[in-house]
């Protein structure tokens, strides 16, 4: 998978965030999709139209008509529209029905109706975002790239050694011999249980050490 010009991850970030929400399912979450995924749509535009013409494969455009396009959601739209033409392509997502999902993201975000989005609703903003950043970025991986992102995100980081704790785990216990192979204390408590090595590493820091106060006894 190719990766991304930098100044498409600002837009690319708002889909993660919209589809991490996206595939929590709770209520809440649905209601921040609804509005991460307008948003991306918005961000997209304004980030292409302020981009130099080497960034956007040379377009150029009047700078009357970007200070026009770039004031309102429905002109953004306007710019998609002229786009498109000019690119002899057509509208993947119906323009009215983008405009009805931005409708219900304004009764979440402004309004006083604030019940959970409709499936539909939410299918049509996601594929809409999704279908434009990939048209002004020429990304034709977004949806592998959505997963990926995801997928990173879920996984957790893996546990680290601590030099700390191996120099007072390893000054207590010592060297131990398992199957004729002799390991540092440390290394082989990590190996078997990470927990444990913390948990040891940590109250030998703080100078609990009951097998001393046994020896005292």
């Amino acid at each position: 998978m190719t990766s991304l010009p930098p100044w498409a991850n600002g837009p690319f970030e708002l889909l993660v965030h919209a589809e991490g929400h996206l595939l929590s399912g709770e209520d809440f979450d649905r209601r921040i999709a609804l509005i991460s995924f307008d948003d991306a749509i918005e961000v997209a535009i304004t980030t292409y139209l302020t981009l130099h013409p080497i960034q956007r494969g040379g377009r150029t455009y009047p700078k009357d008509h970007v200070e026009k396009w770039l004031s309102s959601y429905h002109s953004k739209l306007d710019f998609l529209d002229k786009e498109l033409a000019t690119r002899t392509l057509t509208w993947e997502v119906e323009r009215s029905h983008i405009i009805w999902a931005h409708d219900h993201r304004n009764e979440q975000y402004h309004g006083g109706k604030k019940g959970t989005p409709e499936k539909n609703v939410l299918g049509i903003v996601r594929k809409s975002a999704l279908w434009i950043f990939s048209l002004l970025f020429e990304d034709s991986e977004v949806e592998q790239r959505l997963a990926q992102a995801i997928e990173d995100a879920s996984v957790p980081a893996p546990p680290q050694r601590d030099s700390k704790f191996d120099r007072v785990i390893d000054s207590q216990y010592g060297m131990v011999e398992v199957c004729d192979q002799t390991y540092y204390a440390s290394e082989l408590l990590f190996s078997v249980d990470h927990s444990a090595y913390r948990e040891v590493g940590a109250r030998l820091l703080s100078g609990d050490n009951p097998s001393k106060d046994k020896e005292g006894d």
